[in-house]
């Protein structure tokens, strides 16, 4: 069996930039195989990270794998055929675009109801990955790329390791660290649920909602909105921060490093928050002095408890809010939830939702 420090699993743009900024910034030598089914794509991903590492003096080194993750048993059989010691999950049967798009039914259910709508595809190939490692017995650690603040606690319900994921929470911190607003060496804390970052794609007089918390040097940030008005999103998916996000953190787990940051869903928690990684490769939550694990933990869970997608310590998957009410009209069974078992069977219902809904103009 070949070994890799890093499996980079997908081939699309967030897989992409992960992979461009390890080429840019890996100091330490790195071994990164990035799979998928498009080889033309793998082979294109391949070249022009290699060619980076090249072009910026730096250590890293890429090789693909082709694999169909939807097929029967092809997480084990990627897993066997790479031997990596870390799996950055970036693979999805639901594109993030969806929240920039408009003009059918299922975009404005996940416009009205909430981006958790998508969370059950966002899960599937994620779980199935996560599942697999479990039957490896190998210790390897999985970041789930797709919607963390959500899907890591659905994994860690079906009774599997999660360390974190990518982006959100770090979107905001690394902003917000930039901004004119921060003096320079400041330490930068947030705590933050990925439903904050809808309103930082608003201009500045048009933000609402709970925002944020965000200290400076130890100090909470009274009014957030105003005090970084300087900051402004895209309304598309802001890959060239959210992708490279996770790139320090994982190069320094490659290389038995500490480092200190943010993620989003550390060890399956909801929502986002300050995190550090100890150099035996634990990753623990490092919050601002006063604030209680059980604080931040149950601030990040009240914006799903209101509207969203949670999970109870029964193990069952709810749709609550807008989200449940609207989905409870198309799938009246959903009304109730469902066990987190049966999460393949409530995506396929969920997937013939989507195509309907897809083939139907907004109202």
């Amino acid at each position: 069996m070949a070994a890799c420090d890093i499996l980079v699993s997908g081939t699309g743009g967030f897989a992409a930039r992960i992979a461009f900024d390890i080429a840019a910034t890996a100091d330490e030598p790195v071994e990164v195989v990035i799979a998928g089914r498009n080889r033309e794509r793998l082979n294109w991903l391949r070249t022009a990270a290699n060619a980076r590492a090249v072009l910026f003096g730096k250590k890293a080194r890429f090789t693909t794998h082709a694999v169909d993750l939807i097929a029967p048993n092809a997480s084990d059989e990627m897993l066997a055929a790479t031997g990596p010691r870390i799996v950055v999950q970036a693979a999805s049967i639901q594109t993030s675009q969806v929240i920039a798009q408009t003009g059918n039914a299922w975009t404005q259910l996940v416009a009205e109801g909430g981006l958790s709508a998508t969370a059950v595809f966002q899960a599937l190939l994620s779980s199935r990955v996560a599942a697999a490692i479990t039957r490896s017995g190998k210790p390897v650690t999985l970041i789930n790329c797709g919607f963390p603040d959500v899907v890591n606690g659905m994994i860690k319900a079906m009774g599997h390791d999660v360390a974190c994921g990518m982006g959100n929470v770090a979107i905001l911190a690394n902003v917000f660290a930039g901004s004119a607003a921060t003096p320079p060496g400041s330490e930068v804390k947030v705590l933050a649920h990925y439903q904050n970052l809808a309103a930082w794609r608003r201009r500045p007089g048009e933000r609402d909602g709970r925002p944020p918390r965000v200290w400076l040097d130890g100090a909470e940030v009274a009014d957030v909105y105003a005090r970084f008005a300087d900051i402004q999103l895209t309304p598309e998916p802001v890959i060239e921060i959210s992708g490279a996000s996770g790139v320090p953190m994982m190069l320094a787990m490659a290389a038995g490093r500490s480092w200190k940051g943010h993620v989003p869903g550390p060890n399956g928690l909801p929502g986002g928050y300050p995190v550090q990684l100890t150099r035996a490769g634990a990753l623990e939550l490092d919050l601002p002095a006063g604030l209680t694990q059980a604080e931040a933990v149950a601030w990040n869970a009240s914006f799903e408890a209101q509207n969203g997608l949670v999970v109870s310590p029964e193990r069952r998957i709810g749709f609550t809010g807008i989200l449940g009410a609207k989905l409870g009209e198309y799938v009246p069974a959903l009304r109730d939830g469902f066990p987190v078992q049966e999460l393949e069977a409530v995506c396929e219902e969920l997937l013939c939702l989507r195509d309907a809904l897809m083939s139907q103009p907004q109202a």
